[in-house]
């Protein structure tokens, strides 16, 4: 399965706050032995969220969404989510419970009573409010859960509370996938070559060989190696002795001439 990354606010494409979540999650993932396949930025513009939801249900991925599951006037995501599945939302009675805890808890805390139909109160049972049919996800930070439909994950924006819910999500619920997304990469650094004269025999290897990618990096300004291109193969460890050998020697039949030679 593939995995994506949907990150949502005003606030990260502003730059009033910069992005953690995607170096993290590749981090996450690649601990499991997986990776991630792709990741989109969105303001907090219902439609433009409505409409990245309905591609991430479509798609089949295991996909991360995070932020916007608030309840203030700026927190779109839930009632996006339901809009783009085309259910209601309703009370999650699992959510509703913890959050009923966790008011206890800070009631006590504060040496106050606890008054669950005070407004305030009953304005915060609305982050337990999900479409209909989800899943919760435990937040081990303040246990005012996230969600889960199929395989789409909503988590909120604090770092604090977002990725140890993603681990949860990736341990209770893909385990089995673990280790499956594992790649490998062997690679040559090429002098004085172009990409354009490269790209022939790039397509032949993938043509070749299913399963593995073939990969150029350019540099103009590499502080070791100058202007050069890195050029190699990605894929299944025992799969990239043939077509980096093919690379190899299309290389040397070209003339091209070679730096050092990477595994990684």
């Amino acid at each position: 399965m593939n995995f994506g990354l949907i990150i949502i606010g005003d606030e990260i494409l502003s730059g009033k706050r910069a992005d953690k979540h995607l170096p993290k999650v590749i981090e996450l993932l690649a601990a499991r032995g997986l990776a991630l396949s792709w990741a989109r930025y969105v303001g907090d513009e219902p439609a433009r969220i409505t409409a990245d939801l309905k591609h991430a249900f479509h798609s089949k991925d295991v996909v991360f969404s995070c932020g916007g599951i608030g309840a203030t006037p700026d927190d779109h995501t839930r009632q996006c989510a339901a809009a783009a599945l085309g259910v209601p939302l309703a009370l999650h009675p699992q959510a509703r419970d913890l959050i009923f805890e966790r008011m206890r808890e800070t009631a006590q805390e504060q040496g106050v009573p606890f008054e669950p139909d005070r407004h305030d109160n009953v304005h915060r049972l609305n982050m337990g409010v999900f479409p209909q049919g989800a899943q919760i996800i435990p937040n081990p930070f303040n246990k005012i859960a996230g969600f889960s439909v199929a395989d789409v994950h909503f988590v909120p924006g604090f770092p604090v509370m977002a990725w140890p819910m993603i681990e949860w999500v990736l341990d209770q619920r893909y385990a089995q996938l673990h280790g499956q997304g594992v790649s490998h990469e062997k690679s040559v650094i090429v002098f004085g070559a172009m990409e354009a004269a490269l790209t022939p025999l790039m397509e032949r290897i993938e043509a070749e060989f299913a399963g593995v990618k073939v990969f150029s990096l350019p540099s103009v300004d590499h502080p070791q190696y100058g202007r050069h291109i890195e050029l190699g193969v990605k894929g299944q460890g025992d799969l990239l002795v043939a077509p980096y050998a093919m690379l190899l020697a299309g290389l040397a039949a070209q003339g091209a001439k070679l730096g050092p030679e990477l595994v990684r």
